[in-house]
């Protein structure tokens, strides 16, 4: 999750509230929310939210009708994401879990992801900071999504939605899911000025040529994976 990495308005969705220390959606849950507009769901698809987080995008899963799975391995996006399900009056089963471990045992017609993605100097194993910063490269959790949702997607069109920054090598992800065998492509992409954790470290990203001296804006990417 980008976390503080874009400065526009909040994700705004009525009675949706974030516990201190998750992550407040933002451009990034908006961006993956209309991707799982655009999937056909409905009763009887089963869904994994990944990082789940305050839970709005499982939320709006089961409000199309969908089965949903939520997990995150922050405590408090657990019990965030169990409280706003209640205040939408929606079941939704919420485990923490370090990724998928907690879950691996079936397989699912739509895994959603939102993952940290920001490259840092550090990977910290507490606090919010965890929910954006994913190592040097920004592929820390990435890769290890690469590696694990294929053989958790439904045979015969099961699919993955994940949103991270350009930041982070987008074609690097589309070919690490196509050598396991997905049908990957970017299906959406926006750009949006950098906030406030980008602005903190433009030197660390620029000395690390992540970033060009002139650049201001972030692009953000969804890939769109299929198990055939």
């Amino acid at each position: 999750m980008a976390g503080e990495t874009d400065g526009t308005r909040p994700f705004s969705q009525p009675f949706l509230v974030t516990l201190p220390g998750v992550y407040t959606p933002q451009s990034d849950t908006r961006l993956l929310l209309a991707a799982l507009e655009r999937e056909r769901v409905g009763p009887g698809t089963a869904v994994l939210d990944v990082g789940t987080g305050s839970g709005a995008l499982a939320v709006r899963a089961a409000q199309l009708g969908c089965e949903v799975t939520a997990v995150d391995v922050a405590l408090r996006a657990v019990i965030t994401a169990r409280l706003n399900a209640m205040l939408h009056r929606r079941r939704i089963t919420v485990r923490r879990s370090d990724l998928m471990s907690a879950v691996r045992t079936r397989s699912y017609d739509l895994i959603l992801c939102n993952p940290p993605y920001v490259p840092a100097p550090d990977i910290p194993r507490h606090g919010a900071s965890r929910a954006w910063n994913a190592g040097s490269d920004g592929r820390a959790v990435v890769d290890r999504l690469c590696t694990t949702v294929p053989s958790m997607l439904r045979r015969g069109g099961g699919v993955l939605l994940l949103v991270h920054s350009g930041l982070c090598d987008p074609d690097a992800t589309l070919d690490r899911l196509r050598r396991a065998g997905l049908d990957a492509a970017v299906s959406s992409r926006v750009r949006i000025p950098f906030g406030p954790v980008l602005l903190s470290r433009l030197r660390w990203l620029r000395e690390h040529r992540l970033i060009r001296t002139d650049d201001t804006n972030e692009e953000l990417v969804v890939i769109r994976a299929e198990r055939p």
